[in-house]
């Protein structure tokens, strides 16, 4: 098992880093003086226009200071970086390039969801000098208890950013039923899927929420059609706003609201709600809002302490009061939500951030 994993990880190496020398300067050309950061996405890859898309502005805003598009200015400072990034296609190919990264020394290696944790618990303890960044993961000492020292854990309070999506949901829905997708059916999900609802329910405590999950492995998170078939059978039974958390298979339900057309007004008659990245834009007048993880702040932010060698291990936690979840209006959708729903998420928003509301953490149950 060594053997095939020491020629993967050199066979990767091979094809990722020099047979790329065709597009990029010669990696031993590298200016050695500058922070090198690796980021190994999931299978979904970074154009998902979701999860992996938010890692992918983080550190591109890291190393020129400009969105994906070149074109726009993320509004924060370049820091100067060598970025190479991996898409893996396949889980098997996630072990070798996160090892590519670490054996050539890379000063970061950045890790996009939970599923390359237990990929990233083994690596991190071979190579305990590189600083490791896991998105939605935790990694741990052999105690199980102590956060590694050398794995920086992003995580997020799904559940407070999902209540507001939930609320604003409940508030313009008109048939008194409300969809959930799921991506793999997961804990880290079913965070996303209680908060949703409870914010749902404190709109309207008669609401129905038909929940479904597209799958129990990780091709649950690349699979549109399935995500499609699922929002339709959703739509079916009354639901007419569907909050998807399903990576790139949710990009399917964005389809079934758009297939489901118009009133004679005009106005949408079934509505999708994005997540992780801003999706309102992806089908504009279909989209009530997005409940967006910054995870392009948590991931820049990572970048800037390895850079200012500040970086700590263990756990970076983003929620409402660090503005690491929320949800988003623009030109896009600022006529679909009516300004007193705006006003009663605000409100809402302000009491979780001050305790007065609790939004229950279905991963902890």
């Amino acid at each position: 098992m060594k053997l095939k994993l020491f020629l993967a990880l050199w066979l990767f190496l091979i094809l990722v880093f020099a047979g790329q020398a065709c597009n990029h300067a010669s990696y031993g050309a590298d200016d050695k003086s500058k922070i090198h950061v690796g980021i190994v996405f999931d299978i979904g890859g970074k154009d998902d226009r979701s999860f992996n898309a938010a890692a992918w502005t983080g550190v591109k805003c890291a190393e020129t200071g400009m969105t994906p598009d070149g074109r726009t200015s993320c509004g924060k400072p370049a820091l100067g970086i060598i970025l190479r990034d991996v898409e893996p296609g396949n889980p098997v190919s996630i072990e070798p390039a996160m090892r590519a990264f670490a054996e050539r020394g890379y000063d970061l290696v950045i890790g996009v969801g939970f599923a390359q944790g237990p990929i990233m618990q083994t690596v991190a303890k071979d190579y305990p000098n590189v600083h490791f960044a896991i998105i939605d993961g935790v990694i741990f000492e052999d105690d199980g208890k102590t956060p590694k020292a050398n794995v920086a854990s992003l995580v997020f309070k799904e559940h407070e950013g999902s209540y507001l999506v939930g609320l604003i949901a409940g508030m313009t829905s008109k048939t008194g039923k409300l969809g959930f997708i799921g991506g793999m059916d997961i804990g880290l999900i079913h965070r996303f899927e209680g908060g949703y609802e409870q914010g749902a329910r404190a709109a309207n405590p008669n609401i129905e929420v038909i929940q479904n999950y597209v799958g129990v492995t990780d091709a649950a998170w690349n699979n549109p059609g399935k995500g499609k078939e699922i929002a339709l059978a959703q739509i079916s039974k009354g639901a007419d706003v569907i909050f998807t958390a399903a990576g790139n298979s949710g990009l399917g339900a964005f389809d079934a609201v758009e297939q489901s057309g118009k009133d004679t007004s005009g106005r949408a008659t079934h509505f999708v709600i994005g997540v992780d990245s801003n999706q309102n834009m992806v089908k504009p007048g279909f989209v009530l809002t997005s409940m967006v993880k910054r995870v392009d702040n948590a991931v820049y932010d990572i970048v800037k302490d390895v850079v200012n060698h500040q970086f700590k291990g263990g756990f970076h936690v983003f929620g409402l009061d660090t503005e690491g979840v929320g949800y988003v209006m623009d030109s896009n959708n600022q006529t679909l939500v009516s300004p007193e729903t705006i006003s009663a998420a605000e409100d809402a928003k302000k009491k979780i951030i001050g305790g007065q509301i609790k939004v229950v953490d279905r991963m902890m149950q």
